[in-house]
């Protein structure tokens, strides 16, 4: 059953690579952008065929692909990638993350669809002692709505956000009879409680249980997009992480560790049905990453060609000049060799770890 899990996942993970560089070189063609090859995988060509003005190919190694534009840095002719405008140019960088993101938000909508309800975070009760009870604090029933400024969209987001809260006064933000109530540094820390079984634990003297809300059409809706943009908010909670070291290298995934998970995913559910449905919210969770970690304004990133070009349109407003093309195409170059190698460290770490 393992390597089902493991042929599904690894056929998700090539999918989104695929509808990717299919939305460049859609968006490209209907830009009149001279497209020379498409290609699902890399490495060594296993077969090809030539359309019209692109070739078309699959490669041995089924992580990654690309799309190659006649001209992306410089030469070429009037069909050239360098030679378009700003917006064609704009469109055509998008393109890639925009279908991950949707292919995101369709998997979580099919999985949603049959929904009985949703369930969100919501205050239950205190532990004995909790000094801060009352209409100037907190209440039983408050619905968490942002804490530390991290938007809590779905059950167990508040648990997440509390647990690595540091200093000793937080910012609240809670939904009371309809109302958005907010507690600006809000004196609560962390101190020894009882728990709801009598054990003592150190924490904030929260109980928070569960607010249900009844699945209708515009609920899924609803709640669709909140688990894309709640996607979206971990990745923005995981760099800060990152960046202020309460992650590191090790927490980081390449392609054989997000298969690796992906089947650890399928092999733990309880039937066969909840494990496919787990790993395809889980690639749904991969699509809004591969979506938003793309545009970031990384040299070699579509989100880092974004911010060439804007530069260079800022540029021509303001001076009639641009960066030179060399040093874009040097700088791609050399940022996209740093990602390989990074990516060989990465996925080096993943295959050591299925060994261990």
């Amino acid at each position: 059953m393992n390597l089902i899990y493991i042929l599904a996942a690894a056929l998700i993970f090539g999918f989104l690579v695929f509808i990717h560089e299919a939305g460049h070189c859609a968006v490209a063609k209907l830009c009149n952008v001279q497209v020379d090859e498409f290609a699902v995988g890399m490495g060594p060509v296993l077969w090809q065929r030539q359309k019209g003005e692109t070739l078309y190919s699959l490669r041995a190694i089924p992580f990654g692909g690309f799309c190659a534009f006649e001209g992306e840095d410089e030469g070429g002719g009037p069909r050239a990638f360098h030679r378009q405008g700003f917006w064609k140019k704009a469109a055509v960088l998008v393109a890639g993350s925009a279908m991950n993101f949707l292919a995101g938000f369709v998997i979580i909508a099919v999985l949603h669809a049959g929904a009985a309800g949703f369930v969100t975070d919501q205050l239950s009760g205190f532990a004995p002692g909790f000094p801060l009870e009352g209409e100037d604090g907190l209440m039983v029933g408050d619905i968490f709505y942002k804490i530390d400024g991290y938007r809590t969209y779905l059950r167990g987001d508040a648990s997440t956000y509390l647990a690595y809260h540091q200093g000793d006064t937080i910012d609240l933000e809670v939904i009371r009879d309809g109302e958005r109530i907010m507690l600006k540094d809000f004196p609560m820390q962390r101190q020894t409680y009882a728990d709801q079984s009598g054990g003592e634990y150190v924490g904030f003297g929260l109980y928070v249980g569960a607010h249900v809300e009844e699945a209708t059409f515009l609920s899924r809706l609803k709640y669709t997009w909140y688990t894309c943009m709640n996607f979206v908010q971990m990745i923005r909670f995981s760099l800060v992480q990152l960046f202020s070291g309460g992650a590191g290298i090790e927490d980081i995934s390449g392609p054989v560790g997000i298969v690796s998970v992906m089947t650890e995913i399928g092999a733990a559910s309880e039937t066969t049905r909840a494990a496919f449905e787990n790993i395809f919210y889980f690639g749904a969770l991969l699509a809004v990453n591969l979506s938003v970690m793309n545009m970031l304004p990384v040299p070699a990133l579509d989100g880092g060609r974004m911010v060439f070009l804007i530069v260079d349109a800022l540029g021509m407003l303001l001076f009639k000049k641009k960066v030179p093309e060399r040093y874009q195409a040097a700088v791609n170059g050399v940022c996209f060799a740093a990602l390989m190698a990074f990516m060989i460290l990465v996925t080096f770490k993943d295959v050591t770890r299925l060994f261990q």
